[in-house]
């Protein structure tokens, strides 16, 4: 029976259809969620999901773009807290490679939908457009940050990409490969054990670039 307290409330409403439609998503795939399912698993009526977002298709790159925006906005706090704190460009890029890998290990719904609609197989909508121009920002955020060439290909996206690689991965086989080779990622200390190894990878990969490392930029007030 639907929550009469989400039908009163169209923003409530939404953000419990967005949630069950991520989950959904992520473990049956877009193929097998129909907009009942999920309006069934946000505990209001059948036809919410179509009557708020108006296809399934809407609704998936919905899904997808908040998702987007809440990794932009874990990203962007920690490069502004560290700049706010005065820090060296390294230290800025640490601190945003920091929130990118907390985020990953707060959110597995996110990195299972995106798993999913890169191995899944299944013709989806034009459901990455928004993880392409985040990607693209972030590129372009990198670039600024530590002085390296923002053209596609460059540095600042091989750097980029190893970012992601080195944070995403864990999370992914953190019962799988992990465990094989002896390492534990189920506790908070474990977690922050490897959140320390990446960003020191990290920086250490930025200082072997043939660009150097900007001494001075433009801060954010």
């Amino acid at each position: 029976m639907p929550y009469p307290e989400r039908q009163r409330n169209p923003h409530r409403t939404r953000d419990a259809i967005l949630g069950a439609a991520a989950e959904l998503f992520a473990s049956r795939g877009y193929n097998a969620t129909s907009l009942a399912d999920v309006g069934a698993q946000a505990g209001v009526s059948r036809g919410a999901p179509g009557y708020c977002f108006g296809s399934k298709a809407a609704l998936y790159r919905a899904v997808i773009e908040r998702a987007v925006d809440e990794v932009r906005a874990a990203i962007h706090s920690g490069r502004v807290r560290a700049r706010n704190s005065g820090r060296t460009p390294e230290e800025i890029l640490a601190g945003a490679v920091g929130e990118y890998f907390d985020y990953l290990h707060s959110h597995p719904v996110f990195v299972r939908l995106i798993e999913r609609a890169a191995l899944g197989g299944e013709s989806l909508p034009d459901e990455l457009q928004p993880a392409v121009r985040a990607g693209q920002e972030a590129v372009a955020a990198i670039a600024d940050e530590v002085g390296l060439d923002a053209t596609p290909g460059s540095d600042a996206s091989q750097l980029l990409l190893s970012i992601i690689s080195l944070c995403w991965f864990p999370v992914i086989h953190e019962r799988t490969v992990a465990p094989a080779i002896g390492v534990t990622l189920t506790s908070p200390a474990a977690l922050e054990l490897r959140r320390r190894h990446v960003t020191t990878l990290v920086l250490h990969g930025l200082r072997g670039l043939s660009a150097p490392v900007a001494g001075a930029h433009s801060r954010e007030n």
